[in-house]
């Protein structure tokens, strides 16, 4: 299955983006959809650790941080915020 957009570890700080797809499979993959990384829903980029990882996310009200492993098989297309 091929994705469309940017994987969610290669976007800016600050930046939304519209979720288009995953490429995970498994109880990841469960848990990611129900904590609202669903394919619409926008997510912001909040803040990245000293070190590059993990990523905080905001998500459904909800803030989220992943892995650079994890980050890089969610994909989104930007819709605003800072652009790089």
């Amino acid at each position: 299955m091929t994705e469309t957009g940017i994987p969610l570890s290669e976007a800016v700080k600050g930046s939304v983006l519209e979720i288009k797809g995953m490429s995970i499979q498994g109880v990841m993959r469960r848990r990611l959809l129900d904590l609202g990384f669903v394919p619409g829903n926008t997510v912001e980029v909040v803040r990245r650790s000293p070190l590059g990882d993990p990523t905080a996310f905001r998500i459904s009200n909800t803030m989220i941080a992943l892995r650079r492993e994890e980050s890089s098989l969610i994909y989104g297309e930007p819709i605003g915020g800072e652009t790089e």
